[in-house]
């Protein structure tokens, strides 16, 4: 089967101006999209309409651009999810789960991405339902939060070439000591190629590792032209996750080869290669839900998709996270997406004392750029509900 991605194109990097303009062009669409999903977490909403009115937006967004090249993929990178306190991430309903209801003073995560040609940028965002600047979270969340957001925030000043992984990890370290947190064990940040958004790679960034990653994480530098996801989870639990009581509902294709047997099995990874290339999906994307699940059986069994399982926090406490692209330039780092969080919202009675970490985040977090007019690209909020 032939695939979007299987050309000399994928090996270019962001020094081709095609390809950085793409991968700009898709971080900010997951912003836009995720500063429009943001208005619709409300007290009462429910979490599915959430979810699909983020992946529709991205869908309807992307289609606006690239339309003379009828062969250029585009669209989401990663499903809307919204978890919701303890619940980790992945949680992106079927229309035939129970409906789960967004209630004030709950701890949402809204995490999805959008692509252009392969090239991804991915997001995620943490908020209080009801939190103001006026009326801050208090207490567990928001240390928890505010811990998230600043290891984010100086992660994006050491993402950097020359500088290393492990940089990155241990100033983490220090700031959840700080708000008396822990990041979550185990969850990875990543370099990210054309159509590869997961941990394909010997590049990575590993907060809190368990035993077997400390032994095969390699330590490495950072480089000009890569593109890493940084992605930040923290809780002011153990550290430790289980699997959340809720059906898998995100998954993506991988580049296992397999002769299905079953002709439901055939034609639902038939539509996925079409329609989702390496991309994770949800399976609400597909209308008929029980035969989208038919099909789905055979192909786990045989590794011909990777499944992304809803977790928790072990000891049921809250978890915080934000993620946000960012590409490693010559002259410093260019953050896509990701830095909209308001820390006013939340109030810790502790806060970071490290001299050097201090310095750190009072500089500048991104390049200087040239004088030039930056396009400014508008989503369509018309389809959106109760947006105000």
């Amino acid at each position: 089967m032939s695939d979007a991605y299987d050309s000399e194109e994928e090996e270019l990097t962001i020094e081709n101006d095609a390809v950085l303009t793409k991968y700009k062009t898709a971080g900010e669409i997951s912003n836009m999209v995720m500063k429009a999903v943001i208005q619709e977490v409300i007290p009462g909403a429910s979490v599915i309409n959430i979810c699909v009115f983020g992946d529709k937006l991205i869908t309807d967004e992307t289609s606006k651009l690239y339309k003379k090249d009828k062969n250029l993929k585009k669209g989401i990178a990663f499903p809307t999810c919204v978890s919701i306190n303890e619940v980790v991430c992945h949680f992106s309903p079927l229309r035939s789960d129970p409906v789960v209801i967004v209630k004030e003073g709950d701890l949402v995560k809204i995490e999805l991405g959008a692509h252009i040609d392969g090239y991804a940028a991915v997001v995620a965002h943490t908020l209080v339902v009801g939190a103001t600047p006026d009326a801050p979270a208090s207490g567990v969340m928001a240390d928890a939060i505010l811990a998230a957001h600043y290891c984010s925030e100086v992660a994006l000043r050491l993402i950097k070439a020359g500088n290393t992984n492990k940089q990155v990890t241990d100033t983490i370290q220090k700031i959840t000591d700080s708000y008396k947190c822990t990041p979550l064990e185990g969850m990875l940040s990543y370099q990210i190629k054309r159509y590869q958004t997961e941990a394909d790679t010997d590049k990575q960034i590993v907060l809190n590792p368990s035993e077997i990653q400390k032994k095969e994480v390699k330590d490495m530098e950072f480089a000009v032209h890569e593109v890493y996801a940084m992605d930040v989870f923290v809780t002011p639990g153990t550290g430790k996750t289980k699997e959340y009581n809720s059906n898998t509902t995100v998954y993506r294709r991988t580049e296992e080869i397999y002769q299905l047997k079953m002709k439901a099995s055939r034609a639902f990874y038939s539509d996925v290669c079409n329609r989702f290339t390496l991309m994770p999906f949800t399976l609400r994307a597909f209308e008929e839900e029980t035969k989208a699940k038919m099909g789905l059986k055979e192909c786990v069994t045989h590794e011909l998709l990777q499944a992304y399982p809803v977790q928790q926090d072990a000891t049921g406490q809250p978890v915080a996270q934000f993620k946000f692209t960012v590409l490693v330039v010559p002259n410093g780092n260019i953050r896509i997406n990701g830095g909209i969080f308001d820390p006013a919202t939340c109030k810790s009675e502790h806060k970071i004392e490290d001299k050097e970490i201090v310095e750190l985040l009072a500089q500048s977090a991104n390049r200087k750029t040239a004088n030039k007019k930056k396009k400014v690209l508008c989503v369509d909020t018309t389809a959106s509900r109760t947006l105000r």
